[in-house]
């Protein structure tokens, strides 16, 4: 049997390939609003983040966020996200722990 394929996608900051599972998605949904999905099936426009807070500066220094959801960010946006950046972090971080450890069982 031909193994799965993992799915990559590229962190909008620091632009490394990484399995998508292990990246945190932004997504602009359909009606404007910009807010973090950890599912990864919200509607909208996603942009990809490493779990890392340093990331997460780097693309607000960098307005990476504005390139990748082609519109706009404002300032209280981000500051909105990286408060929920932060917030998500941990259990992000738990949630990337858990499923690495599914994988070595399989």
């Amino acid at each position: 049997m031909r193994p799965r394929k993992v799915p990559l996608r590229k962190c909008v900051a620091c632009q490394q390939m990484m399995p998508k599972k292990e990246l945190i998605r932004i997504v602009r949904t359909p009606d404007g609003a910009i807010l973090i999905d950890l599912t990864g099936k919200k509607a909208g426009r996603g942009a990809y983040l490493c779990g890392k807070v340093s990331c997460f500066k780097l693309a607000k220094k960098s307005k990476a966020l504005d390139r990748a959801l082609k519109q706009p960010v404002g300032a209280e946006i981000y500051d909105q996200l990286e408060q929920d950046f932060i917030a998500v972090e941990d259990t992000f971080i738990a949630g990337k722990d858990r499923v690495d450890e599914d994988d070595d069982e399989a």
